[in-house]
């Protein structure tokens, strides 16, 4: 489909309504971000359909202002959003290297506000794993990442391997 607008917002062109409309009929384009809004107003006037379009209304703050707002807006339960995601890391270890290192990772996502993403990434794993959905072993630098591999996310041991978590974390 086209392209996004500066706020991350999906732009529809004409030929996205004409297939979106051709598979959907009963879609509501009020709701949609459309690229030539006049172009349509003008098609629907020549056929007397007296269905008119606005412009989608740019935000009222910066797009830098929303997405940091949306960064802070995780779907997901409030079992998760409560969850203490470092206890439940640590309460996963085993011993002192996997304690070492989960602390280490830990203050790594803490300082870069990522705590959230943990909690999240937890939940998309236990619905992934309630409704038998496969996921890939790791892939990229997340596999250097303990404390992924305790989530679930991947099934590389980044202890076992000595991977540094400076790859993934930077």
């Amino acid at each position: 489909m086209g392209s996004l607008d500066s706020y991350g917002r999906q732009v529809y062109t004409e030929k996205d309504i004409i297939n979106l409309l051709y598979t959907n009929p009963g879609v509501n384009l009020r709701s949609l971000n459309i690229q030539d809004v006049d172009q349509f107003n003008r098609a629907s006037e020549i056929l007397y359909t007296g269905y008119k379009l606005e412009k989608t209304k740019d935000l009222e703050c910066t797009p830098t202002e929303y997405h940091k707002l949306n960064q802070q807006n995780w779907h997901m339960p409030a079992e998760y959003k409560e969850l203490d995601i470092a206890k439940w890391c640590l309460d996963r270890c085993t011993h002192t290297e996997q304690l070492q290192r989960v602390g280490a990772e830990l203050l790594l996502y803490q300082e870069r506000n990522l705590f959230p993403l943990l909690q999240f990434l937890l939940y998309m794993v236990d619905i992934m794993r309630e409704n038998s959905i496969i996921w890939g072993v790791g892939r990229g630098s997340s596999v250097a990442s303990y404390v992924l591999y305790l989530i679930g996310i991947h099934k590389v041991d980044s202890l076992y391997y000595d991977l540094d978590i400076t790859e993934f974390l930077r």
